[in-house]
């Protein structure tokens, strides 16, 4: 199988020069370790992965035996079953000034993150990869940031197919799990529910004691039916059969895994009635659209939810873009009491971008009057529009735009 070029690459060998130690977290089965052995290729870098249960005793039981036997510079996977070698880790690079000796990969659970934090704090860079983006799977990583600008779009424009919505669901359908791409409707579906059955099911037992796999599954269909909604922890925990209080312990525990994103409301001190709930997104489309039985391209392209799944594609693309850039930026949506609600804001060096999630190829340009909300609030406002399925960038006003999803 073809190596799929990664956009975090470059973040990660830049991260690299600088740091001892570099972690690479995300759900299971996204790549992470198809990146790192991609990136060692032309290294004498040694591999090792603690999903060997050998191996992982020694790591438990010797660490300073299991750095002789494996040395570094070196690549580690799934470190969070060997939580004992951060401590020799950490020994390591103190005695060491050479950078990159330790590449390691993990699902970013609560306690792993936690332990790391309190033992390899400055000696190590942490990135999240996700399943693939769009332009990934097309072989298109944008040379510039994505500022919303209208020069920034049309730089990009040129490099990118023509918009076409049955293009997108199909990457929708499909999703960016490496392996998904090239099944068929049938292999597919095995493949999502092996996904489910060992993976999934076998780490949220081991790291959230769950050991009730009907209703988990019960529990993960509702979050799929959930998808771009704000999360209604009353209806979770009715589908499941089980307590609010599990459900919000469910519910973070997926998001720790990497299977579901929670994007957090705006917050603003001049406004005392906004939302306080989150919306919930899968990071991987694909795996939301087989829990609820969308079988087909079309059916999901042409069913009740597609708007959702449409919304759900672009935020997590934007967060994907963001993950990977070099500049940090702060996702969130805004709702207030009267329901009124902009799909995302995107804060970056104290500027609001704006933004609404239109599956159309003409949405309403009434839409970005809502954005004067922000001007009320003494926010500063920059460049917006609609993200929508048209082929080009057109203008709205002059700092709005028609925004063709395939640009972000």
């Amino acid at each position: 199988m073809q190596y799929i070029e990664r956009t975090l690459e470059r973040k990660f060998l830049h991260m690299n020069s600088f740091f001892k130690a570099v972690l690479v977290t995300g759900a299971r089965q996204v790549g992470k370790t198809t990146l790192l052995k991609h990136l060692a290729a032309e290294q004498n870098r040694t591999y090792v992965s603690m999903d060997h249960t050998m191996v992982r005793a020694l790591a438990k039981s010797d660490p300073v035996l299991f750095f002789q036997t494996y040395k570094p510079p070196i690549i580690i996977d799934e470190i969070q079953k060997a939580p004992e070698l951060f401590e020799q880790i950490k020994i390591m690079c103190d005695e060491s000034d050479e950078r990159g000796l330790f590449w390691l990969t993990g699902s970013q659970q609560y306690y792993m993150m936690k332990n790391i934090r309190e033992t390899l704090a400055g000696r190590i860079g942490i990135l999240e990869l996700y399943s693939l983006s769009k332009n990934e799977t097309e072989g298109l990583i944008f040379p510039n940031e994505l500022d919303f600008s209208l020069d920034c779009l049309l730089a990009r424009q040129p490099l990118v197919r023509k918009n076409d919505i049955e293009d997108v669901f199909e990457h929708i359908w499909r999703g960016g799990m490496p392996d998904a791409l090239r099944a068929d409707a049938e292999q597919r579906q095995e493949y999502f529910n092996s996904y489910i059955e060992t993976y999934l099911m076998r780490d949220v037992s081991e790291e959230g004691g769950i050991t009730d796999s009907i209703r988990f599954r019960k529990f993960l269909n509702a979050c799929a039916a959930l998808t771009a909604q704000q999360v209604n922890y009353k209806t979770l925990a009715d589908a499941a059969e089980i307590s609010q209080p599990t459900a919000k312990e469910w519910l973070r525990l997926l998001q720790g895994l990497g299977i579901i994103y929670l994007l957090q409301p705006y917050a603003n001190n001049e406004l005392k009635r906004l939302t306080k709930t989150p919306k919930l997104y899968f990071c991987d489309t694909g795996l939301c659209a087989y829990l609820s039985m969308w079988l087909t391209r079309d059916t999901l392209m042409n069913g009740a939810a597609s708007g959702h799944y449409f919304e759900n594609y672009v935020v997590i693309e934007l967060l994907k873009n963001y993950t990977y850039a070099s500049s940090k930026a702060c996702l969130t949506y805004y709702r207030d009491s009267n329901a009124k609600e902009i799909d995302i804001f995107v804060e970056e060096n104290g500027v609001i971008h704006p933004l609404e999630i239109k599956k159309s190829a003409n949405p309403d340009r009434q839409e970005i009057k809502k954005f004067e909300v922000l001007d009320r609030v003494g926010a500063v406002r920059g460049d917006g529009g609609i993200v929508c399925m048209c082929e080009e960038v057109i203008p709205i006003d002059k700092s709005n735009f028609f925004i063709p999803c395939n640009l972000i």
